[in-house]
């Protein structure tokens, strides 16, 4: 079908699923669509429901705790566009045959304290282990939540002259989990201190207090936010842009690229704008209401950068670089799986 890594391309997508998704109900008032992270179902009494589902971690060179913190905040990352946290969960476990009994406990203990941190029931689904299962991916899972129909944001609610936030930094997963993957390497290469800073962050990978605090308040202004995942941030700003059917200007210089992640994808040859960057959230707004986010946010320890704005579609998606436009770049597939595979296959420890 593909021979590129990662998420299914925006063409196949657009031209083969999504003419292929069931019996269409009135009560979707969001299916599947490129750059939004969440379903939405309406319901009686003026609620709705929200979904969203994302592929289970379990990454033996990251350990039994940091996998299943990714295979609950990751959905929750994406819960979290909606402005409302994560309610319900199921799990869908397709384990590999070798893996222990305690081994297994572990990581189930791990994914029912997470959950329970941020308020998850889960709720069911199903556990398995699978002969010939080698690979990172543990299974998949689904996040509901239900709250107001009206209240509920998606991506695609971005409107012109909307300001363009971005939370923390550029590349925040990427570099922790390659710097946990490789310690050795990242060590020799750029420093015992980076890798333990980069290492430090991979507990920053979750965006649902970065959410939840920007809308806390009423009449916050936040229009619209998209969790960034593969392709990074730009990527992520590129998805929120075609799905709100509008342009954009992103101004390069003021992009969030913390010197830490800088220097881990250095060395993986990896450009931290572009490759998979959870923990941040890319936020619109109306431009009056930036300052006040900024701020609710760094009041919270969470630092919060204006990177552009929202434009009319025939300006496109424009990164300006030392003030010359040019149109932004989308990769469909993000580089950061390459580099990976490229160190594991190198030997790099």
């Amino acid at each position: 079908m593909s021979e590129t890594l990662g998420k299914i391309n925006h063409s196949q997508f657009e031209d083969f699923i999504k003419q292929r998704c069931g019996k269409e109900r009135d009560e979707v008032r969001i299916g599947p669509e490129f750059g939004v992270d969440v379903s939405v179902v309406d319901l009686h009494t003026g609620k709705a429901m929200a979904l969203t589902s994302d592929p289970l971690s379990l990454i033996p060179s990251l350990g039994l705790e940091e996998s299943a913190w990714l295979s609950v905040h990751l959905m929750a990352n994406d819960m979290a566009t909606t402005g409302f946290a994560p309610m319900f969960g199921q799990f869908v476990l397709n384990l590999p045959a070798h893996l222990s009994k305690n081994d297994f406990e572990i990581y189930w203990n791990y994914i029912h304290q997470f959950c329970k941190d941020i308020g998850v029931s889960i709720t069911g689904g199903h556990t398995g282990f699978i002969e010939g299962q080698n690979s990172t991916i543990a299974g998949g899972g689904t996040f509901i939540t239900i709250a107001p129909k009206e209240e509920i944001l998606v991506s695609k609610y971005a409107n012109v002259g909307d300001a363009i936030l971005v939370t923390k930094t550029s590349a925040l997963s990427s570099a922790a989990i390659l710097a946990m993957s490789f310690p050795e390497t990242v060590k020799n290469k750029v420093g015992k201190e980076f890798y333990y800073s980069a290492s430090a962050s991979f507990y920053e990978t979750s965006s649902l207090k970065d959410a939840l605090i920007a809308v806390q308040i009423k009449n916050s202004g936040v229009t619209a936010m998209h969790d960034v995942t593969e392709g990074g941030v730009l990527g992520a700003i590129y998805e929120l842009v075609i799905a709100s059917g509008n342009g954009a200007e992103i101004f390069n210089e003021k992009l969030p690229i913390g010197e830490v992640q800088s220097a881990v994808c250095n060395l993986f040859s990896l450009d931290p704008r572009y490759c998979i960057g959870a923990g941040s959230m890319i936020i619109t707004c109306k431009k009056e209401k930036a300052l006040d986010i900024i701020s609710r946010l760094e009041t919270n320890h969470i630092p919060c950068t204006e990177v552009g704005k929202m434009t009319e579609k025939a300006d496109e998606i424009k990164l300006i670089e030392k003030e010359k436009a040019n149109d932004l770049m989308y990769f469909e597939e993000d580089p950061y799986w390459k580099a990976f595979f490229n160190a594991y296959k190198n030997g790099w420890k």
